[in-house]
């Protein structure tokens, strides 16, 4: 096992997943002030090197981690995530700290209203540390005036977009966790590559009011952490109906912390062997299959399944995001088109050249895929999927790809289709590449059943040590 994974101890508060802290905070072991000093030292100390922050908001920080101390002393605590910096991408509207969209347009908007979801962190009383990096609209590539975040665990590899502050800054130990988004993978591919538990719920789960869009039918929104208990706890406070968000489901979100560990004794796993042999790499396969190993010992059954094809709908992805992104964008672009960049712009163009039939086809595709995959899970419960089909692409790799069609095809054959479909995923570091970048699994569960997910990816992490893995900075 790496020689990073070890006991946490006092002089590592930095590496502990928040959920193991909760109960020296409520008992005022551990002071929530503490807890802000000790990020904004880090993110100050390291953060000039690895760019995940593009706002630090030391002052808010500072406030609520004061005004959370207090009210936990007098007996107000308010659950896991009291007294718990965070942050989260620079997508999510807040009142206090600017929301830059990853773009130079917007670079000092402060927004009129609060996301909700960012209103649900502040009601439970988490701390906002600032906001973190993200790709321009968030789509594949950073604007040229920000600096690209760089993977603590080697910066020749990929960080995963769009999210790429935010799993950089979860796993230095620059924030306890995050929001992110994801639209074809965005949360998915930085807890992939970044070691961390990213949780995509089920479209509709969590509301999107108050979060710039990329492409919104396939939008989510949904935390990153750095262990399940983590990500569970996040989601119970963020999760459900908002009357600001008419596309969010009238469908109650439990306490997810509430069966977590539960067990996965007389769960049905289905695996297609022959779908992730045609994509996924040595490396990747050796890694799921130690999770289906591991997931049968626990008293899961895994079966095999076959998944439905998926070509025709990653390439009727790139045409929905582009129409929708167009859509997004449309006030700006093309009025402001030197203030964009190059790939951002690119996708605007086809999405304004896109004709209708274009379209109709990928809606009509998306409709069937939807109806296999429903047909596919009426068998199993869950599905096991790598996050990625490449342990630790480099960033040679990545630029050798070309445009984006060819580019979803390649590194999101097994994001995307969750994407089209809303179905709900939670993905988990299960290994590390010969580089020592991490590898990752996706559980994908039926609609509305994220707890089911976060009690099988608990007694997955109950009985493995990846999740513990951390980078020397």
């Amino acid at each position: 096992m790496p020689a990073e994974i070890g006991k946490m101890t006092e002089d590592r508060l930095w590496a502990e997943s928040f959920t193991a802290l909760s109960d020296r905070i409520r008992s005022g072991a551990l002071s929530p002030v503490t807890l802000a000093e000790l990020m904004l030292e880090r993110i100050a100390a390291h953060d000039g090197a690895l760019h995940s922050y593009v706002a630090v908001a030391r002052e808010t920080a500072m406030t609520m981690a004061e005004k959370a101390d207090a009210e936990i002393k007098a007996g107000g605590w308010r659950g896991p995530l009291h007294g718990i910096p965070m942050a989260v991408k620079d997508v999510f509207y807040t009142t206090d700290i600017k929301t830059g969209l990853g773009s130079s347009i917007y670079s000092d908007w402060q927004p009129p209203h609060e996301s909700t979801a960012t209103a649900r962190l502040r009601a439970a009383g988490a701390v906002m540390l600032g906001k973190l990096t993200a790709t321009e609209g968030v789509y594949a590539d950073h604007h040229p005036t920000i600096a690209p975040p760089i993977n603590p665990f080697g910066a020749a590899h990929w960080t995963g977009t769009s999210s790429s502050g935010s799993g950089v800054a979860v796993t230095a130990g620059l924030a306890y966790a995050t929001l992110g988004t994801d639209t074809g993978g965005s949360i998915r591919l930085p807890s992939s590559c970044c070691g961390l538990v990213g949780i995509k719920p089920t479209w509709g789960r969590v509301s999107r009011h108050g979060v710039f869009p990329l492409a919104e039918s396939l939008d989510h929104v949904g935390p990153m952490a750095r262990t399940v208990k983590d990500a569970a706890a996040i989601l119970t406070v963020i999760a459900g109906q908002d009357p600001a968000d008419p596309t969010s489901a009238p469908v109650a979100a439990p306490d997810y912390l509430a069966s977590i560990d539960d067990g996965v004794a007389g769960i049905t796993i289905g695996v297609d062997w022959g779908f992730l042999r045609r994509i996924a790499t040595e490396e990747v396969l050796h890694s799921i299959e130690a999770v289906a190993t591991t997931m049968g010992a626990l008293g899961a059954r895994i079966v095999d399944v076959t998944f439905p094809d998926s070509e025709a709908i990653l390439r009727g992805w790139a045409v929905q995001c582009a129409v929708e992104a167009a859509l997004a964008h449309r006030e700006t672009y093309p009025a402001r088109r030197e203030d964009y960049g190059e790939r951002l712009a690119a996708l605007l163009e086809r999405g304004n050249s896109f004709s209708g039939l274009a379209m109709a086809e990928a809606l009509t595709d998306r409709r069937i895929f939807n109806g296999r995959i429903a047909a596919m899970f009426t068998g199993i419960d869950m599905l096991l999927v790598p996050g990625l089909p490449i342990a630790g692409p480099t960033l040679d790799y990545m630029a050798s790809l070309g445009e984006d069609p060819e580019a979803i095809l390649a590194i999101g054959p097994f994001t995307a289709p969750f994407d089209v479909c809303g179905y709900p995923t939670i993905t988990v570091p299960c290994g590390a590449s010969s580089a020592g970048i991490p590898i990752a699994f996706q559980f994908v569960g039926k609609p509305f059943d994220e707890a089911l997910l976060c009690r099988s990816a608990q007694a997955y992490q109950g009985v493995t040590e990846w999740h513990l893995r951390r980078p020397t900075l």
